[in-house]
């Protein structure tokens, strides 16, 4: 798996945050000094409300630590471009949702350090070792912040190849996500039974938990029900690929992992399920 976690699963990552960064403009990052309220409803909703309830879920629930500590490194990722997809398939502001997941990405050089190893301390105890808010920014800012940058400045300056490029990109995306994510399982091939028995239920409970607490806060301070519904969508749908790569990166992969994969898999079919419930609530 060297050669896997250290080589491969960083390249990929690095190509889909680049695919990510081509399809930014920088009337994205000026909206949020347009529609502050909506952006900072969402982005305290993802950037502080998420991993609180993540630790007080793993807080009563009986797991594995380093299970406890997968659940809070897909809690302290951002949201990936398929959140933004799914707001526009349930008719949310897809502008937010755009702007959520391009300033809450580049906002993870700061946050998932801080995130994990204050987790570490708290879940596993002593020293994280090699684990420290310093290398694991370094690790995140590139391969995170550079490839999204780099993928913004192409669309800056050469417009017209970032256009054509980038449904190559996005399709190519979504191939290594599920080449990612089936590689994660494959390495857990022989306990994920037993894994997903352990960790199902509790990202099941994260993810169900997120999306209603951010719909209901929103509902209390955004302006709309087009950005409640992306800020929902955003706070429940997670970057798996970057929670994987960190939990291999860091710590092996191994049960660390474990929680993104499962996160992964059960994200889409409950945010479809969300989707329809809006959506019927909205025709009664």
């Amino acid at each position: 798996m060297g050669i896997v976690v250290d080589v491969v699963l960083p390249l990929a990552l690095a190509f889909i945050m680049f695919a990510l960064g081509l399809g930014l403009t920088l009337d994205d990052f000026a909206r949020v000094a347009r529609q502050p309220k909506d952006f900072l409803v969402g982005a305290l909703s993802q950037i502080v409300l998420l991993p609180l309830v993540a630790f007080a879920l793993v807080s009563v629930w009986t797991l594995p630590p380093e299970l406890a500590l997968g659940v809070m490194i897909i809690a302290a990722a951002p949201g990936g471009v398929t959140s933004n997809i799914l707001t526009a398939f349930a008719r949310g502001d897809v502008a937010l949702s755009i702007s959520l997941t391009a300033v809450i990405s580049l906002l993870s050089v700061v946050t998932i350090p801080l995130v994990v190893v204050v987790a570490y301390a708290q879940l596993i105890g002593g020293d994280a070792g090699d684990v420290s808010v310093t290398s694991t920014a370094i690790s995140v800012f590139l391969i995170v912040t550079v490839p999204v940058i780099l993928g913004l400045l192409v669309r800056r300056f050469a417009e017209g190849f970032a256009i054509r490029l980038e449904p190559a990109a996005r399709q190519i995306s979504a191939v290594l996500f599920v080449l990612v994510l089936a590689g994660a399982i494959f390495q857990e091939r022989n306990n994920i039974a037993n894994y997903f028995a352990q960790a199902g239920l509790v990202t099941l409970a994260l993810n169900v938990a997120m999306m209603v607490l951010a719909y209901a806060l929103a509902r209390l301070f955004a302006s709309g029900r087009r950005q409640r519904i992306a800020i929902s969508i955003e706070c429940g749908l997670q970057n798996g690929t970057l929670a994987i790569a960190v939990a291999a990166l860091l710590f092996g992969g191994g049960l660390a992992a474990v929680p993104a994969a499962t996160y992964s898999l059960i994200m889409f079919a409950t945010a479809l399920v969300f989707i329809a419930f809006l959506r019927r609530g909205h025709r009664n």
